[in-house]
């Protein structure tokens, strides 16, 4: 068990992470369907309008309750995300509530201790909103995978992208599920934890390599070894028994590509790096790994 004010704040900081990942996930799904899916690519915009609201009462809640640890590790925002919008809103068409990354660059951090009784409700209602909404999601997400696998339906990312999508979501109901269970929100293991941050990091590394222009052939080489150096950390992550004995190389080598995410969404930003990666993709990649980051330095 743990108290009202741990409950209040590690709900909150899941949603401020969590929500803008899945909203975006419905964002990219929007932009990869074809005009053959009218009806798909209306219910993305829908899970997307709802989860950007989801994450605006988030960062309402937020304001003085989450740590310091989170509003300052990017995984929240980072100095792209604003102009990653503007671009991506321009070259897809797709409606992007802006303000809300205006909100959390506002944001204070404060103490989850001073937790009053109000607050704890508008969080309880918060997060059971949100495990009905990862239930649609989820199934959407299965239902689009399961049209490619099927050859019924083509989209623009790969099948590989939305397995990617679909364990994020799981990840995101299995830590809201635990909270509102009464069990402690930290009880993965580090080693589980790392297994699939490890995954997740070398699957980036993968989609990166196919995204990007084949001319860039130094930036396709590198992202080729990303993940060969994640796959090998995945197996050996999955051979011993104490996680502690590779979190620093975990550590060390997610902080060198959270420095070849970063150099990579300039890139993309200043239109000085050839792909078909969207600008907010790029952003979004680069803040998942912060957040790994943080939780192995924790």
């Amino acid at each position: 068990m743990f108290d009202k004010g741990r409950y209040v704040a590690f709900s909150l900081e899941l949603h401020l992470f969590f929500a803008r990942i899945m909203k975006e996930h419905a964002l990219f799904l929007k932009a990869g369907f074809t005009p053959a899916n009218p009806e798909f690519s209306r219910e993305a915009e829908a899970y997307k309008r709802k989860f950007e609201a989801l994450l605006r009462r988030a960062v309402v809640l937020s304001d003085g309750v989450v740590g310091r640890s989170v509003l300052t590790s990017g995984e929240i925002l980072t100095e792209f995300t604003a102009d990653a919008e503007k671009q991506t809103q321009r070259f897809t068409g797709i409606p992007i509530d802006k303000e809300i990354t205006r909100m959390e660059a506002r944001l204070r951090c404060g103490d989850p201790g001073c937790t009053h009784f109000d607050l704890f409700h508008q969080v309880k209602q918060l997060n059971q909103t949100a495990i009905g909404l990862l239930n649609g999601l989820i199934g959407f997400k299965e239902r689009i995978l399961n049209g490619m696998r099927h050859c019924r339906m083509f989209t623009m990312n790969y099948p590989l992208l939305i397995e990617h999508i679909i364990r994020e979501a799981k990840l995101y109901r299995t830590f809201l599920r635990n909270v509102e269970n009464g069990n402690c929100p930290d009880s993965r293991s580090m080693k589980e934890t790392e297994i699939f941050w490890n995954q997740i990091m070398m699957e980036h590394a993968l989609f990166i390599r196919g995204l990007l222009d084949p001319a860039e052939n130094e930036l396709v080489k590198a992202s080729d070894t990303f993940a060969q150096e994640y796959a090998t950390l995945l197996a050996r992550a999955r051979e011993v028994s104490n996680a502690a004995m590779i979190r620093q190389e975990s550590l060390s080598e997610t902080v060198k590509f959270r420095d070849f995410k970063t150099v990579g969404v300039k890139g993309i930003e200043n239109c000085e790096i050839q792909s078909i990666i969207l600008p907010l993709l790029a952003d979004h990649v680069l803040r998942e790994a912060n957040h790994y980051i943080r939780l192995l330095n924790e």
